[in-house]
């Protein structure tokens, strides 16, 4: 009798576009948080259970890998690139928690620049996951994804040094830093995510 194979499984594809939507999600909420009069306790809850519906997105996906024979690329890319999107949106959710605890009402207006970048990392994540299925235009999502990255890190020093100026107190100091640095953070994650992408569709092709 000869060996059957079960067919790869496809549905990784969709779940890691429905990762990838919780996280242009978490940044809309993220946004939110920033506007002036925001409900700061109803906008983090509505993050907590934005980063709670990722979570079980991402535990569906390593059930699936853990149980699936045969995988459409590499079992470890598929843990690293759902720890990666998961990772973003943690950090997202820890910049949202940090204004809520720290009490934050007003923040430099270069930090909304920030935030936009993250929206735009998070929107075209969401639009490239469905390209994993045929390993078709991602080179452009990568270069782009690097691109802001390196407009954020700009933006990053300029923050600093706007908050290091002397015009603010010093506890509003250490605060408005852990949410600059936390930002920082997410925006170099969804460069991860996009280099593991770019990995994936090396050995893809």
């Amino acid at each position: 009798m000869g060996m059957r194979f079960r067919p790869v499984e496809a549905s990784f594809y969709d779940q890691f576009t429905e990762l990838a939507n919780h996280l242009a999600t978490g940044a809309r909420i993220l946004a939110e948080m920033l506007a002036d009069g925001a409900d700061h306790e109803a906008v983090a809850q509505r993050m907590r259970d934005a980063e709670h519906a990722a979570d079980e997105t991402t535990h569906a996906i390593i059930r699936r890998v853990n149980s699936t024979f045969i995988t459409p690329f590499d079992r470890e890319d598929i843990y690293s690139l759902a720890s990666g999107l998961d990772d973003v949106m943690d950090m997202m959710d820890e910049v949202v928690d940090m204004i809520l605890l720290y009490e934050v009402r007003h923040m430099p207006a270069e930090i909304s620049g920030q935030v936009e970048l993250l929206q735009r990392c998070a929107d075209l994540t969401s639009a490239a996951m469905p390209n994993l299925r045929s390993m078709q235009s991602l080179e452009e999502y990568w270069i782009e994804i690097n691109r802001l990255e390196n407009a954020g890190d700009k933006n990053h020093r300029r923050i600093l040094a706007n908050i290091f100026s002397g015009d603010f107190k010093t506890i509003e100091v250490l605060k408005l830093k852990d949410i600059v640095e936390a930002l920082e953070d997410a925006i170099d994650a969804f460069e991860r995510v996009a280099n593991t992408v770019e990995q994936i569709a090396v050995k893809e092709s």
